[in-house]
């Protein structure tokens, strides 16, 4: 889009109003021809579609992932806050003819709110954007009918996660949360070899991650203010966040450390990390929280913190204690792994404590092997009872085709995401010294009620679920 004319803030669409009038036209004409899936609380099924209209709230950064990992399908609608984002999409090197093509036929927002109103036909919605503007765009897709897929985290709030994952169940729509390693071999591999027995009753787990690698910790926020540049609407980027002036230090990709709009390290990379013991032990709720970490700011989150949760016993599996470490804090190094072997990968992993010995992976859940190597080789591992995915998002995909559910729809990644945020309200009430007794079935704190106070907050005007 480089020599696009300047936009007004009414937040038309990117291009001229001409070619999105002819894009539009097109788009609709695409979506009157196209068959699509719809299953909806008062919707009869229909035989599966051949091909979606998915729209892409969020292009940049993983959003261009996620854009182009369901290029298998229709998009009929790019949209994202800031326009070099799209243009930047479109100038990718490695686009296929016909791809670049749909991308340039496709409508274009900056409002994702203009977008499902003026777009008809959307079957489904990506949505990767900031952590705070997650469940404002799945709640307004879910009250439409549309599928959703969210990246991880789904919520940044822990209220948010509860409301969004009893829509999405109301609505009776299929959705995912891009928490990738999900999909993967290894996942399966560890649930597999856990519910065999392999390393007895799991007590005991560490969570462990390089996070963060963006600027985060005792800092403020920067006092110069300047201009916003034309390319962006900030006002849409800062959704129902509090209001503050654009920085750079805030778009793009450094929001995660601010409380206002990310959700920490834990935040990034806990729907990875955690994901594996959330899965393999059935975990919900827990019983209990409790932080400590270094400085943190009103504006930004700690550099390195450490968070214990307690579960209780559930589906014949016995108490737990999971601690999560990240910025360049790691759990005791076991007397059982062999010298010189690292722990997980550069990016972190998990550690399984069992009555009867440990298992151990790198991020994402990818090579799990028994420690020490010596009792990997010796066990006999179980048959392949989880089904295997195609991946995160064809998963979702086919889910959508078929009438089904996805591995980490809301119903699952909801629970994980609270479970995940709980840490973020332990942090933030760390010098209390207390640890937080928490009641998941009254999503409450019932110890100290002003720790409930950061279950959610309030929306600026205009912005609601």
């Amino acid at each position: 889009m480089d020599g696009t004319k300047k936009l007004s803030r009414s937040d038309e669409p990117l291009w001229s109003r001409r070619k999105f009038l002819g894009a539009s036209a097109t788009a609709a004409a695409g979506l009157m021809v196209v068959p699509r899936h719809v299953v909806g609380a008062t919707q009869k099924k229909k035989a599966p579609s051949d091909t979606l209209n998915i729209a892409c709230v969020g292009v940049g950064g993983m959003g261009a992932s996620d854009t182009r990992g369901v290029r298998s399908e229709n998009i009929v609608a790019l949209c994202d806050v800031d326009d070099e984002m799209v243009a930047r999409l479109l100038r990718s090197d490695n686009l296929e003819p016909a791809e670049k093509a749909m991308y340039e036929k496709a409508a274009k927002f900056r409002d994702f709110r203009r977008m499902l109103e003026k777009v008809k036909g959307i079957d489904a919605l990506t949505v990767t954007t900031p952590d705070h503007n997650h469940a404002v765009i799945a709640m307004a897709a879910i009250k439409l009918g549309k599928h959703v897929y969210v990246q991880k985290p789904l919520t940044h709030t822990i209220k948010e996660a509860r409301l969004l994952a009893k829509a999405a169940k109301e609505a009776n729509v299929v959705t995912q949360m891009g928490n990738q390693g999900h999909a993967g071999e290894g996942a399966r591999l560890i649930c597999e070899w856990i519910w065999d027995g392999a390393i007895g009753d799991v007590h005991e787990v560490h969570c462990w991650t390089n996070r963060p690698i963006w600027p985060q910790g005792p800092l403020d926020a920067p006092r110069e203010i300047p201009s916003v540049p034309s390319t962006i609407d900030w006002d849409v980027w800062l959704g129902p966040a509090p209001f503050r002036p654009y920085h750079p230090a805030y778009h793009p990709f450094k929001w995660r450390g601010l409380w206002d709009f990310g959700t920490g390290s834990l935040g990034d990379m806990g729907a990875h990390i955690m994901d594996q013991p959330f899965w393999a032990l059935k975990l919900r709720s827990p019983v209990s929280v409790q932080a400590s970490s270094t400085p943190y700011s009103r504006d930004y989150a700690p550099q390195g913190e450490v968070v214990t949760y307690e579960f209780a016993a559930r589906e014949g599996m016995g108490p737990l204690s999971l601690t999560w470490w990240d910025g360049g804090l790691m759990p005791p190094r076991p007397a059982e792994l062999e010298p010189g072997r690292m722990m997980g990968d550069d990016g972190g992993g998990v550690l399984f404590r069992g009555t009867k010995g440990l298992l151990m992976c790198s991020v994402y859940g990818a090579n799990p092997r028994l420690i020490p190597e010596s009792r990997m080789q010796e066990y006999t591992r179980p048959a392949k009872t989880i089904p295997r995915s195609p991946g995160i998002r064809e998963e979702w995909i086919e889910a959508i085709k078929k009438g089904t559910k996805s591995t980490t729809d809301f119903s699952y990644s909801g629970p994980l995401t609270e479970t995940m945020l709980l840490a973020n309200v332990a942090v933030r009430l760390a010098e209390k010294n207390t640890k937080l007794l928490w009641d998941g079935e009254k999503m409450e704190f019932i110890n100290l009620p002003e720790a409930n106070e950061l279950l959610h907050f309030e929306y600026r005007p205009g912005w609601s679920l």
